[in-house]
């Protein structure tokens, strides 16, 4: 698995490294992950990318080559010669991480994962453990909105040639498949992840027969029952009239453009007029939740949806504000909470947990507390997932992340995924913790 190196960090990370092990070696800092504001249309995130992220913390080494490399960088040319000679070289993340699970539901400020650790370890992971939580987490939150549109019908992850590269293609198929996606047309996602793996033919196929109905012959020859004929190169319609007239039968149609509502119907008629009723009929072309919701709604006979751009690039909101910030300091045995007072980046003191109050099977809201808190109703989101840098179980199949989505997802009020004009859940802050974060403001 590709994972972050030690230098897919900024700058300023190991300029802090280096402040830190020059003078105060002996500091432990505890940083929680958390987003500030949710985006535009979101009621709450579905949390994912954690064990992308333990992966990486387990592995984080600094190579000669990058330690002789980083002794050239003119920022770093006034850290002394030990944090070249004996601190990177012996670098290791040995720290705890507490964390919610994949698939868990969050809200703004509720944090995702904690991290305490020394000084030094703590910080140098911050750049990476935030990009590699915030891009999964929002990937996997777009496409549960996309799956509740397509109200009980497959989608299918189509983003890759969208994405961001092929490693945001990856784990963007990983991230949407967790949160109810039924598969993905990443090959090299499936094979990594164990996803199940679709795929039909692009228009170039059709294209480079001299006849519509000879590509769809060929194809249908190779692939046999399992072929999935793309008939919306030319006329969707004739082409729907002519592979019943040659005795095609297909597993599936897809139709990429037009008016998917009125040609879907026209298809589906020519289809079980031809005896192809099981024939399914695929719908794809820049499709969002909200076109798939009117076509639901429009009881149009699509039979599963093609999800790409929408998805993978997280279209509407695709920079989760997510934050990595530190909330308590342990030097010389002395444990200080920590709280930053910037205008509109205000962060609440010490080690957090958030319970989840539910009644009936339906979450009710939220409560972020203080981990001392332990008088708290309702179920803890944070568990310890690693200790002394190493996790303490062996991250779960996907199969078992995304049980986990869908029952969290389900434990939601309506009036919390509604696709139009959603409502957070609400979170309290405990009374411990507001005592706290009112005592920090007066400091």
């Amino acid at each position: 698995m590709d994972l972050p190196r030690a230098l897919d960090t900024d700058l300023y990370q190991l300029t802090m490294m280096a402040g830190y092990e020059a003078v105060a070696p002996g500091t432990t800092c505890t940083f929680e992950l958390f987003v500030r504001e949710l985006p535009p249309e979101r009621a709450f995130l579905v949390a994912a990318g954690l064990h992308q992220a333990l992966d990486y913390l387990e592995s984080l080494r600094f190579t000669s080559d990058e330690i002789a490399w980083l002794r050239t960088v003119p920022a770093l040319a006034p850290a002394p010669a030990t944090f070249f000679d004996t601190v990177l070289p012996n670098f290791r993340f040995r720290g705890e991480v507490w964390a919610v699970d994949e698939g868990e539901v969050v809200f703004a400020h509720e944090p995702i994962l904690r991290v305490t650790a020394r000084a030094a370890e703590a910080q140098l992971v911050e750049t990476a453990l935030v990009a590699m939580i915030t891009f999964e987490t929002s990937v996997a939150s777009k496409a549960s909105r996309v799956v509740k549109a397509a109200a009980g019908r497959p989608v299918i992850e189509f983003g890759s040639r969208r994405a961001h590269g092929l490693e945001s293609a990856r784990l963007a198929a990983r991230a949407a498949c967790l949160a109810g996606c039924s598969a993905t047309s990443n090959v090299e996602a499936a094979r990594r992840y164990s996803l199940p793996l679709v795929g039909t033919m692009a228009h170039s196929w059709v294209m480079a027969f001299d006849d519509e109905i000879e590509a769809f012959r060929a194809y249908s020859g190779l692939f046999g029952a399992q072929a999935v004929l793309l008939i919306d190169t030319y006329d969707t319609i004739a082409a729907a009239e002519r592979l019943v007239e040659a005795g095609l039968t297909p597993s599936a149609v897809r139709i990429d453009s037009g008016d998917l509502v009125t040609v879907s119907r026209s298809v589906r008629a020519i289809l079980d007029a031809g005896g192809l009723r099981a024939t399914r009929i695929i719908v794809s072309g820049d499709l969002d939740e909200h076109q798939i919701a009117q076509l639901v709604s429009s009881g149009a006979p699509v039979d599963s949806f093609g999800v790409g751009t929408s998805i993978s690039t997280v279209r509407d909101a695709p920079g989760l504000g997510g934050v990595y910030k530190l909330v308590e300091m342990e030097r010389h045995g002395r444990i200080t909470p920590t709280v930053k007072l910037s205008a509109g980046k205000r962060t609440l003191p010490g080690r957090k947990q958030v319970w989840r109050v539910a009644e009936n099977g339906q979450a009710l809201y939220d409560v972020i507390g203080l981990t001392e808190d332990t008088e708290q109703k309702g179920r803890p989101l944070l568990t310890c997932v690693m200790r002394h840098g190493q996790r303490l179980a062996p991250a779960p199949d996907l199969a078992a992340l995304q049980e986990n989505a869908r029952q969290r997802l389900g434990e939601l009020p309506t009036s919390v995924t509604a696709l139009d004009e959603p409502v957070p859940l609400t979170a309290r802050i405990s009374p411990a913790l507001d005592a706290l974060a009112r005592s920090a403001h007066h400091l």
